[in-house]
């Protein structure tokens, strides 16, 4: 799967880049009894580098501001997954993929978005290649926050998260509730379930788009603040939840940097222009202009658009997802940045392809549980066994530029 930067051609998309896809992540699959019949087992490809990779699931609370999605939570919640390099993970279990709630919530909404098959597949069985609670590899390492896309979970990011985390880095997955298509907290709050679920309905207007942006971007910066808390010391857990040994002092503040798909391509970059802690991004198909008005006149640049960037910027695009918000955007970004942003394109690829998908939908169709159609507009038609090594290639090889381990 080669990477170029040549104009691409205009193609039919599925979505919005910044719109309410909701997926889930896998990849080998194998048969196992689930619910009473035969169904498929998911499993994720195994990561590349070579450390053994721990995950810690933290609930952090933000009691400075109410949930900007849902007025009637008085605090903003999120939920964030630490992967980091392990140190041992013997007697550790396998970290889920998904909690039990938040894949009993998939089946019944997530599965119908992008023509998921609603039968035949045990969701909450997928298999990852972290350890719950291992301890961490001595060492201070670079930090990496990723931002999922519109209405995705977490979740889907989990393949590359593994994978940057086996290679030497903290990677910190978040959760933006409200706008994630499901997201199961650990203790209950009156105003909301204990699985909550995204408030998009397709696409997001121009209101809600600015919404779900800002929200995301103060999210990321909240996340920091904590990680600060976590490098000191102290627990950030919101239950107060012990954390695993040396995961501490894993932690490099210095060098942090930030990734996101789509929706979080887009709250990633301006993040970067808005704080000074933030030293590189990476935006996997975000936009960096604002919807079209309701006459169809183009949206506002960003101002990381409008401005340019003086810190490293990668934008990674498909050939399978493109129109003209891409064309208009991200040259902006690029003639004012003076070289330090760059662009790069996947060919024979679709949106998806950035998030664990692209291993799980060509699965999925070999075990006749997914049209080829369906696959294509998802991913696209490259073999996973190429459109997942050039992926993780290009946001490590990134990330080893400018934030050395």
């Amino acid at each position: 799967m080669p990477y170029t930067s040549r104009a691409v051609r205009r193609r039919s998309v599925i979505a919005s880049a910044a719109g309410a896809g909701l997926l889930l992540a896998g990849g080998a699959a194998v048969p196992a009894r689930a619910a009473g019949r035969r169904a498929l087992v998911l499993g994720l490809p195994a990561p590349t580098g070579p450390h053994r990779v721990g995950a810690t699931v933290l609930y952090l609370v933000d009691r400075s501001r109410p949930d900007p999605l849902t007025p009637a939570i008085p605090v903003r919640e999120l939920m964030v997954t630490v992967f980091h390099p392990a140190e041992t993970v013997r007697g550790r279990p396998r970290a889920p993929h998904m909690t039990p709630g938040a894949a009993a919530l998939f089946r019944e909404i997530d599965v119908r978005v992008h023509h998921l098959p609603a039968a035949g597949v045990d969701w909450a069985a997928t298999r990852t290649h972290a350890y719950a609670g291992a301890p961490a590899l001595p060492g201070r390492r670079p930090v990496l926050l990723y931002s999922p896309g519109g209405g995705d979970p977490r979740t889907l990011g989990t393949g590359l998260a593994e994978d940057l985390a086996s290679h030497g880095y903290v990677v910190v997955a978040v959760d933006h509730p409200g706008d994630a298509g499901e997201v199961e907290f650990p203790a209950d709050l009156p105003g909301r379930e204990r699985v909550r679920t995204t408030v998009l309905t397709g696409p997001p207007g121009p209101e809600l788009f600015d919404v779900l942006v800002d929200t995301r971007i103060a999210d990321l910066r909240f996340v920091l603040d904590q990680l600060a808390v976590l490098a000191a010391g102290r627990s950030p857990d919101a239950l107060g939840r012990p954390l695993p040994r040396g995961l501490a002092a894993a932690l490099d503040l210095r060098r942090v940097g930030v990734y996101g798909h789509s929706l979080g391509g887009t709250a990633v970059t301006e993040a970067m222009r808005r704080d000074r802690r933030i030293r590189a991004a990476v935006n996997l198909e975000g936009y960096l202009d604002h919807p079209p008005a309701a006459d169809g006149r183009p949206g506002e640049l960003f101002p990381v658009a409008r401005e340019g960037t003086d810190r490293p910027l990668l934008l990674a695009g498909t050939d399978g997802f493109h129109d003209e918000r891409f064309e208009r955007s991200w040259p902006a970004v690029l003639a004012r940045s003076g070289g330090r942003a760059r662009r790069r394109r996947l060919d024979g690829a679709g949106h998806w392809v950035f998030t664990d998908y692209a291993a799980l939908a060509p699965r999925l169709q070999a075990a006749g549980l997914m049209p080829a159609r369906d696959r294509d507009a998802l991913v696209g038609p490259a073999r996973p066994e190429r459109s997942v090594p050039a992926v993780r290639r290009l946001v490590r090889s990134f990330f080893a530029r400018h934030l050395p381990g």
